[in-house]
């Protein structure tokens, strides 16, 4: 068995970590980290956990060493930057769920995360992106950064073009709508259900630090490039899942079946992203509700031929494929094993 630590027990994705790993036939829960709530067991922070695991959340020394192969850090960025300095060499693996190290710009980064400051030693170590994209880098990666949940949504949309053929896209301009989840389980003013319920909030309308992550991402992997990428987000109403509208502009004309030929053969053999036509089913997809609870990415391309653009709709569940689920899947190919193993769950709808 592979033990694994989770430090942020008490946060949303902590929760979710604890879920999946418990469920996991190759996972074995020894360790949970926090400093708010210590010494408190996981049913006492999660009301869905029931479970009597043998564990409480207790304070993280370099001493977890000797009592986990991997950790996970649902932590906020800075948190995970002095976290990760102190378990890098000690821990055989480390999985970072925030942004400290997600982009390798030093400019960059200073100007999304002003206030993380990292040891520049270890951002060239962290092996970042989706396992989708990254494959074979993951196995045996000591650090791993893992996207944002709107990052994964779009790098998932955008990959299909820049790394499976090539383009350069002059003009990328996205839109993202996602649930409350998404802050997390923090309790501020603009996510009391009263303000909430009902409203489209525009919280980053001119700019989110998850396009500067893909852009920094794109921008290394390539063949293809991106001119300008921009993006506007927004808060609904719902709790969980998101979805990412990807306007590319790319200055051809294209055959919609080619492009849809396209991204079914660069995500043939990866099973967690599901290619889709937008009319295939009762309601029109991708639509977040239809992959609540699972490790799922539904993707449909289209060609508007009025302007020439590419249309890219992205939905997935930010605590799972966008967060929790992925890290097991990095791990899962970390340490060699299916990549879906403990993550064949299907998704749960309605809900």
């Amino acid at each position: 068995m592979i033990r694994a630590g989770v430090v942020g027990a008490s946060g949303l994705a902590g929760g979710e970590l604890i879920r999946l790993i418990t469920q996991h036939p190759e996972l074995e829960l020894t360790f949970l980290g926090g400093s708010t709530s210590i010494g408190k067991r996981p049913a006492e922070l999660h009301p869905g956990l029931r479970l009597d695991l043998g564990v409480t959340v207790q304070p993280v020394t370099e001493e977890i060493a000797d009592r986990v192969d991997v950790v996970f850090l649902a932590t906020p960025a800075p948190v995970s930057a002095e976290l990760a300095a102190l378990l890098a060499d000690r821990v055989p693996a480390v999985v970072d769920l925030s942004g400290a190290f997600r982009i390798r710009t030093p400019e960059l980064h200073d100007r999304w995360y002003p206030k993380v400051k990292r040891r520049a030693d270890l951002v060239d170590r962290f092996v970042y992106g989706v396992p989708e994209l990254i494959g074979d880098r993951l196995v045996d990666a000591p650090l791993i950064s893992l996207p944002g949940c709107y990052a994964t949504a779009i790098t998932l949309s955008l990959a299909p073009l820049t790394l499976g053929l090539g383009l350069n896209l002059k003009t990328v301009v996205v839109d993202g709508k996602s649930g409350s989840s998404g802050g997390g389980a923090q309790l501020r003013t603009g996510e009391l259900h009263p303000y909430r319920n009902g409203a489209i909030t525009p919280y980053a309308p001119t700019g989110h630090r998850h396009a500067g992550e893909v852009r920094d991402f794109l921008e290394q992997a390539r063949p293809g490039k991106i001119g300008s990428l921009s993006m506007s987000a927004y808060g609904v109403s719902h709790v969980r899942g998101l979805l990412t509208s990807s306007y590319v502009f790319a200055g051809q004309e294209f055959d919609p079946r080619e492009l849809q030929r396209a991204y079914l053969r660069f995500y043939k053999g990866h099973p967690f992203v599901r290619v889709r036509r937008h009319t295939e089913t009762l309601i029109p997809v991708p639509d977040p509700h239809v992959v609540l609870g699972s490790n799922f990415c539904d993707v449909t391309v289209m060609h508007d031929e009025d302007d020439g653009r590419i249309v890219v709709l992205a939905a997935l569940d930010n605590l799972v494929k966008g967060a929790a689920g992925q890290a097991v899947q990095a791990v899962n190919k970390r340490f060699g094993l299916p990549e879906e193993m403990g993550l064949t769950m299907q998704p749960v709808m309605p809900a």
